[in-house]
């Protein structure tokens, strides 16, 4: 897949899903747009000092103003990629209200506002375009969101956005995807599960790979999927 001078965003582009992808993405030779949201993740981050790798911040995805000034000083964009969220697990009848909004702001509010500043930004460089949101396997089988269930509803928000815009806005050459990511082989997902058959879970670079063609100048014709990643388990 090349991307040669094709410019991407990647938000959550720090986290251990987000380096997977910006690192196959400047192999594949693209230029990269990352926002954080704190000074310690980019520090942090081992591509910070790559010539295509371009940091933003300290910026607040949840907000309309920091998102929309973000996409405003980008070059002319090719795909931008959601990879920015977070994880909440507890029976929904703990869970404090300022969880509840917690998670579905900073998983569907985010991507939602990244969608819509990428489609203004894709409309000034007038060549269609990529997105590419990052759903979960709880939101597409529901019940195994059981126990992180206001997670999964956020999710499967963001599957639901996904589908919906990708018929929106089809005409206008704007390809719109997500992958929905069983449990991956991360430092943190092994440091709290050491027992788990790490064997059976997704690897990030493999996870990558899927975002990377769903972004890329090769997918011509896939819209409105929800690509399930799930590994074996």
């Amino acid at each position: 897949m090349d991307f040669s001078g094709r410019h991407v965003v990647v938000t959550g582009g720090t986290g251990a899903l987000g380096v997977g992808v910006v690192t196959a993405l400047v192999e594949a030779g693209a230029v990269c747009h990352v926002p954080y949201t704190r000074e310690s993740a980019a520090e942090a981050f081992p591509l910070r000092d790559h010539e295509r790798v371009i940091l933003y911040g300290e910026l607040n995805l949840g907000d309309s103003e920091d998102v929309e000034d973000l996409y405003e000083r980008l070059p002319p964009l090719w795909a931008s990629i959601h990879l920015a969220g977070g994880f909440a697990y507890g029976p929904l009848r703990d869970l404090d209200e300022d969880v509840l909004h917690h998670q579905v702001g900073v998983n569907l509010i985010t991507c939602a506002l990244c969608c819509q500043a990428a489609l203004r930004a894709f409309s000034r460089g007038r060549n269609g375009g990529r997105i590419v949101n990052v759903a979960a396997r709880p939101a597409l089988e529901w019940r195994t969101g059981a126990g992180m269930a206001i997670y999964a509803a956020a999710k499967a928000a963001v599957a639901a956005l996904t589908v919906a815009l990708a018929e929106e806005v089809a005409k206008e050459g704007v390809l719109v995807n997500a992958v929905a990511p069983s449990i991956m082989d991360t430092p943190a997902n092994r440091q709290d599960m050491p027992k788990a058959d790490l064997s059976a879970w997704p690897k990030v670079e493999e996870v990558a790979a899927t975002i990377l063609f769903l972004a890329s100048p090769e997918n011509r014709v896939t819209r409105g999927a929800v690509v399930p990643v799930y590994g074996k388990a």
